[in-house]
């Protein structure tokens, strides 16, 4: 299993919401986990795109890559 770094404003939030119980924390902490996922799905997808066994394969993983980073099709290469 792989380790997840976060930064430390999101453990503090995270701290405060389960040892303080403060919930208003909760919508910031929803916040940055999504932040998070997006960045490791993105990297995933880049990571595949560059390590891909097949050109079909490599070209799949490249336009969901493009498509999720807003890259208009007129834009691409």
């Amino acid at each position: 299993m792989k380790n997840v770094q976060i930064s430390e404003e999101l453990f503090v939030a995270i701290m405060r919401y389960f040892m303080l119980e403060q919930v208003e924390m909760a919508p910031r902490i929803k916040q940055g986990l999504e932040k998070k996922l997006d960045a490791m799905v993105m990297r995933e997808l880049y990571t595949k795109y560059k390590t891909a066994p097949t050109e079909e394969e490599k070209e799949r993983a490249r336009k969901e890559y493009l498509d999720r980073r807003g890259v208009l099709e007129s834009f691409r290469w």
